[in-house]
């Protein structure tokens, strides 16, 4: 078969997650725990400490082929680190994409918009990374200050 289906006879991108270990079997962890139903199409390789680059990349050329899909992006942690390097050697700038930076927001985007084209898939994959980073206050909001002027007659709320 050329691809995973779905509902509406699309084919579905492959997404293959290559990191230092255990990061990249982690995050597909993450992503079985959100979508449970979903784990077909989605691969991890975790890269090992002081095994050779060769080695890593026959594993990820067996695993990629063994993934049964058209299309794949390719998911790294750190721009020129061994992962990196083995899945630049894998894409083919057509078929798979590569996008470094991995986070677990642009992970459970990719998973969501599997269907549409490689390209698109790309683009929603770093919104997802960009807009999953933002600074989060870390008061409690009842300890927050208040937007009206009427603090003394809620002072003692809670």
């Amino acid at each position: 078969m050329d691809g995973l289906k779905v509902d509406n006879h699309q084919i579905m991108n492959g997404i293959f997650i290559i990191a230092h270990a255990p990061l990249a079997s982690a995050l597909r962890q993450c992503v079985l725990h959100v979508f449970p139903d979903k784990p077909e199409g989605i691969i991890a390789l975790d890269v090992q400490p002081n095994m050779p680059p060769e080695e890593t990349l026959a594993q990820a050329r067996i695993l990629l082929s063994q993934l049964g899909t058209a299309r794949t992006l390719l998911l790294v942690d750190v721009f020129g680190a061994t992962p990196c390097n083995v899945a630049q050697k894998l894409a083919d700038g057509i078929n798979t994409k590569l996008i470094t930076g991995i986070n677990l927001p642009m992970l459970l985007r990719t998973v969501c918009y599997r269907h549409e084209p490689l390209e698109a898939l790309v683009s929603r994959a770093l919104i997802g990374a960009t807009q999953g980073v933002m600074q989060v206050a870390v008061t409690a909001p009842q300890n927050q200050a208040r937007k009206n002027n009427d603090q003394e007659q809620h002072e003692h709320q809670q």
